[in-house]
């Protein structure tokens, strides 16, 4: 068996006489995958885009797909300087007069600043890790489910067995699959996230199940940067009425920033160290903020909770799966990639399954091994497919060529007189 391929270029031509002339080159068959990887797949893939140019979701970009945003990323510029500003005020202002006052402790002074400067640091590596990560989205299907009977219509809702717990999952008409259960669809990012708490627009991304332990660390740490501010921030009052301003208002005019940051920092824990008190209890419980809403207004109870230990160590101590998404990977591969990680996700999801009986679930891993051997031989055939219809392709072309040129070198005269003797 043999296969055609064209010589340094899949069109050489070669001048000669005033014709041109097709070179081509009989290759053996060890070659021929070689040849269909480098020519049409090769070719193919070249012109394929990637998946996170091709993404369906709301979702930004950026490093060539390595980093995924939120639809409202910009909101993450206005929650830095909302942390970066205050810090610089007091380390140029207040943190100034504290060295100052404690030229006699100058270690404490330069400690008192350092310890703003590294827990700054942390808070923001914490920020970006939440909004700069996947948090949990689910991959799309590529056609719905199928039904075993060829029809189009199936119910939009299924029972299956979560944690011992029958439970009911809906059909999202987006994603065009049934979702896990802890699962929702982002209305912002347009997107099914695992363990789906809520789209945080001060982080400008959804917060699930792989980066909200990195969501908890922010809100916490910021909780007690605020409180550290505001602590320094009177101190350096309090320093200021010992040192010979006698009264608070004389300290607040000699230090104007310190009262202003002592009012940011008493409002900004309010905030923030409301919603870490409201997460230590989501935690403690097992809940989301998306369950803690539905259950309340449902009138249910959690089935999610293993006792306020073992929450715990399974929001901070369990590890954080892989991401489900390539999203550098070519489309192509990307889909068979999906595909499998689904149906492992599918058998590992912590004794999660479906209460009707799936046919697909019997199949041992010797048929699953020659499953993708199929599929990677069905793929073989299209592209030599595609093949052979390039070369018939340039077949006619060529055909066509040499006869347009041969009735070009053709007279005039002859021509006439061909036409004069049919007459």
């Amino acid at each position: 068996m043999v296969a055609i391929s064209f010589k340094e270029s899949r069109f050489k031509k070669r001048r000669k006489r005033g014709s041109e002339r097709w070179t081509f080159a009989i290759l053996p068959a060890t070659k021929k995958a070689e040849v269909l990887s480098g020519g049409v797949g090769g070719a193919r893939r070249s012109m394929e885009n990637r998946v996170y140019q091709q993404w369906k979701g709301n979702n930004k970009f950026i490093l060539g797909g390595r980093i995924i945003l939120g639809p409202d990323a910009n909101s993450l510029l206005l929650t830095i300087s909302l942390i970066v500003i205050p810090i610089i005020t007091f380390c140029a202002c207040v943190g100034m007069d504290l060295l100052g006052e404690l030229s006699s402790h100058r270690t404490t002074g330069t400690a008192i600043l350092a310890v703003a400067v590294v827990f700054t640091f942390y808070v923001l590596v914490m920020l970006v890790l939440t909004s700069a990560r996947d948090p949990g989205i689910i991959p799309r299907a590529s056609h719905p489910p199928e039904t075993g009977s060829g029809e189009l219509q199936f119910s939009r809702t299924k029972e299956v067995l979560h944690n011992g717990v029958t439970v009911r999952v809906k059909y999202c008409d987006t994603c065009m699959l049934f979702r896990p259960p802890r699962c929702s669809h982002c209305s912002v990012c347009n997107n099914c996230v695992e363990r789906f708490d809520h789209h945080c627009p001060w982080v400008g991304q959804c917060i699930g199940l792989r980066n909200y332990r990195y969501f908890f660390i922010f809100l916490s740490s910021s909780t007690v940067l605020c409180a550290y501010i505001l602590a320094m921030s009177a101190l350096n009052i309090h320093f200021l009425m010992d040192g010979g301003y006698t009264t608070a208002w004389k300290a607040i005019k000699h230090s104007p920033f310190s009262l202003i940051l002592i009012i940011y920092c008493f409002f900004s824990l309010w905030f923030v160290g409301g919603l870490t008190c409201f997460h230590l209890y989501l935690v403690a419980t097992n809940q989301t903020t998306y369950e803690n809403f539905k259950y309340r207004v449902d009138g249910r109870r959690s089935t999610e909770d293993d006792g306020c230990s073992e929450n715990f160590a399974q929001a901070f101590c369990s590890k954080i799966p892989v991401s489900r998404n390539k999203f550098r990977s070519f489309v192509g591969e990307n889909k068979d990639d999906g595909r499998e990680e689904k149906e492992e996700g599918e058998k590992n999801n912590d004794g999660d399954g479906d209460l009707e009986s799936d046919p697909r679930s019997t199949v041992e891993g010797g048929d699953l091994e020659l499953g993708v051997d199929l599929l990677k031989l069905t793929r073989y055939h299209r592209d030599l497919e595609e093949f052979d219809n390039m070369i018939d392709k340039n077949s006619d072309l060529m055909n066509i060529s040499s006869r347009s040129r041969r009735e070009d070198m053709i007279s005039p005269d002859i021509l006439s007189s061909n036409s004069s003797s049919f007459t």
